[in-house]
């Protein structure tokens, strides 16, 4: 999808090309998990930061006339038969044949067309998360993932030489430092390579929310993103499904806009909605599997 639009080359261009994902125990390799083997153009899981593909996809948008425009917030929504009209926090009213609500998994937009969910969809898991700088011998090519018994570790390369760390624990400061990523490592990854956080770019914490809209549709609203869906990082498929509503929503309406038919937005509704519980399935079982107690884990993997 993003080869149709023309951007994959730039993006394959500006990123990691992970050829393989290890999952270890300390020093000892438990699974390797291949990548340069698929049929694929692209045998590799392509390691760049959110803000750099949002980046090269606004510059294909301007390349192509369109424009974005920032910072705006929804307060109102109406619908008409044949349009609506969404006001934002200036007074100023936009009216258009089609909204879509591509506003995050806060989304106003969704709430106001009577698409939200009421649902506790929090998962009791917290994570740390934190891009760092690193003297030691991890790749720079792979991502890897560490069992221990203080908890999972994933430490994935990035392409300014940094790595970012995510793990799942009891209690995350809103932000960690320098000594809190270094416990992480000490604690959890490799055991005969020395390896100093010498920095701390950014950091944050979260919690996992599983949460699938009941429609994709209500009228003229239409969702996409987070604000359709939101689940676990595990599989790294939570920007890449939001990349694939873009693009099937984007066809939809080039067809209801030409055409005037709706039959592919009630299609894109449907297919897009299945696909993301397929999705939310497949993260959560490997969130399980990631997070299990030693002893189940050790069971499963050998299952």
């Amino acid at each position: 999808m993003l080869e149709a639009i023309g951007v994959s080359k730039r993006l394959t261009g500006l990123g990691i090309q992970a050829r393989q994902f290890s999952i270890r125990d300390g020093d000892r390799e438990l699974v390797p998990v291949r990548f340069d083997l698929l049929p694929t153009e692209y045998p590799y899981t392509l390691m760049i930061p959110q803000n750099i593909t949002e980046q090269v996809l606004l510059d294909r948008l301007e390349e192509l006339g369109g424009e974005v425009h920032r910072p705006y917030v929804a307060t109102d929504l109406r619908q008409a038969d044949d349009s609506a009209e969404v006001t934002l926090d200036s007074g100023d009213v936009i009216e258009a044949r089609y909204v879509v609500a591509a506003d995050g998994m806060n989304s106003a937009i969704r709430d106001l067309a009577g698409l939200g969910s009421d649902r506790n969809d929090s998962l009791p898991l917290s994570f740390a998360l934190a891009d760092v700088r690193l003297e030691g011998g991890l790749p720079a090519d792979r991502v890897l993932l560490f069992f221990s018994n203080a908890g999972m570790l994933v430490v994935a390369p990035l392409p300014d030489g940094s790595y970012r760390l995510v793990a799942e624990v009891d209690e995350s400061p809103e932000l960690p430092d320098v000594a809190y990523a270094q416990r992480l490592l000490n604690t959890r990854g490799p055991r005969s390579t020395a390896v100093e956080v010498t920095e701390v770019i950014w950091g944050s914490r979260f919690r996992i929310h599983e949460r699938v809209a009941d429609s994709y549709r209500a009228g003229r609203v239409l969702l996409a993103g987070d604000a359709a869906h939101t689940h676990s990082p595990a599989g790294g498929q939570g920007m890449n499904l939001g990349l694939r509503d873009a693009v099937m929503l984007g066809d939809a309406l080039s067809v209801a806009l030409r055409e005037g038919r709706e039959d592919k937005l009630d299609e894109y509704a449907v297919r897009s909605r299945a696909e993301a519980i397929r999705v939310v399935a497949l993260a959560h079982r490997l969130t399980r599997l990631a997070t299990a107690p030693p002893a189940v884990r050790s069971l499963r993997m050998q299952r």
